[in-house]
């Protein structure tokens, strides 16, 4: 995790940590989970992450070898007696550059390591260091990697804030773009799906930060966030005929069909892509904890796409629309009915018709009008019976 890292790969310790996620799921066969537990394992003894090898070993992942725990140890307590050497060396006869780059790399190490307390601890003495605003807002970044890697929301929320604060004091154009993303993920990972649309949408030409996931992963969350969130014309214009996003989105399985038969009103051909994605959303380790809440977000835009065009439907055509059968569409209407997530009066069970409740845009219109009216008029009489008193 090195201090303004931008190379075209993602962040080793971001890597392992979605293998670890991937190693807590049922949903992930016992064949993959043997091999995700040789890869991480191989990181761990490559980076000898001594902190998350005995925690993996309180929770049962591995069984505890005491050797390699001695040697960790051993490799560890002499390469941190080094750095330690260098930061005495570098206060005692060199200048201010010097010691905090030995205050930084000690900081790395302990990052490296995946010692999250003591790293924390470290960036703020490098940044005590920090005269260059540039190089204090790299330590931020650093301090985010560390929240992602565990989705400490409340650290990755107060250094989103000290990263805007930052800004304040100069430009810095592309750490702010870098920053976006940043959010646009937090946001995404903690149900705020539409300003992780916006935030997102904004960095599509800007993108580089490779070290948080791949160009095709940031399309892929781009699109299931936009089609949440936008209406109709701004999905059209965002996202549906935007260059960077047709470049990338023919590599990414269901997700070009899934959003053009949504806005093409192709629906059979919707929930067959829809199905398609949801192993996908299901094995993503920011998605998951949304997956239920997005999978009836995306079926509460497309029955409300659906029923816009109609007064009244019969719930046999929207059966065949959809291709599926009438008892789930009837059972699917009825508990999104209830919770108020669709414009309907009610289902005509006997005569097996939905009606819909939807004003058209000038009913609405006029209906806000006289809203607005009658809330002026109520205030110009209070106001006026102020001023008879």
């Amino acid at each position: 995790m090195m201090e303004g890292e931008e190379g075209s790969h993602q962040q080793p310790h971001l890597v392992l940590a979605n293998k670890l996620f991937l190693l807590s799921l049922h949903d992930v066969s016992d064949i993959d989970k043997v091999r995700l537990k040789e890869e991480v394992f191989t990181h761990i003894n490559n980076d000898d992450m001594l902190p998350l090898y005995q925690t993996l070993i309180a929770d049962s992942v591995f069984d505890a070898d005491p050797a390699l725990l001695d040697s960790m140890r051993a490799k560890l307590d002499d390469e941190l007696n080094k750095l330690d050497e260098k930061i005495v060396d570098a206060e005692e006869n060199l200048g201010e550059s010097e010691v905090r780059e030995a205050h930084l790399a000690k900081s790395l190490f302990f990052i490296r390591i995946g010692s999250k307390e003591k790293a924390l601890e470290h960036l703020k003495v490098t940044e005590s260091k920090t005269v260059a605003v540039g190089q204090k807002m790299d330590l931020v970044f650093c301090t985010l990697l560390l929240g992602f890697f565990d989705m400490d929301f409340d650290l990755i929320a107060k250094s989103i804030e000290k990263a805007k604060s930052l800004f304040e004091e100069g430009g810095y154009w592309e750490r702010k773009n870098r920053l976006k993303v940043y959010e646009g993920l937090y946001c995404m990972s903690t149900r705020n799906f539409k300003k992780a649309a916006n935030l997102l949408l904004d960095s599509i030409s800007t993108f580089t930060t490779y070290e948080l996931f791949p160009y095709d992963i940031f399309i892929f969350y781009t699109v299931l966030t936009s089609i949440i969130s936008l209406d109709r014309v701004s999905l059209k214009q965002k996202v549906v005929d935007a260059p960077e996003i047709l470049t990338v989105i023919g590599k990414i399985p269901y997700l070009s069909k899934f959003l053009n038969s949504l806005y093409d009103c192709q629906y059979k051909s919707f929930f067959s892509a829809f199905a398609g994605l949801t192993e996908q959303i299901k094995l993503d380790r920011y998605l998951h904890p949304h997956f239920r809440y997005f999978m009836r977000e995306v079926r509460t835009v497309v029955y409300s796409q659906f029923l816009e065009s109609y007064k009244s439907v019969t719930i046999d055509a929207m059966a065949k629309a959809f291709g599926v059968t009438v008892d789930f569409i009837d059972w699917e209407l009825s508990r999104f009915i209830a919770a108020g997530k669709l414009h309907c009066k009610n289902i005509d069970k006997v005569a097996g018709v939905l009606e819909t409740n939807r004003l058209d845009a000038k009913n609405a219109l006029y209906q806000a009008t006289i809203k607005q009216g009658d809330f002026l008029l109520n205030r110009i009489q209070k106001l006026s019976r102020v001023i008879d008193l």
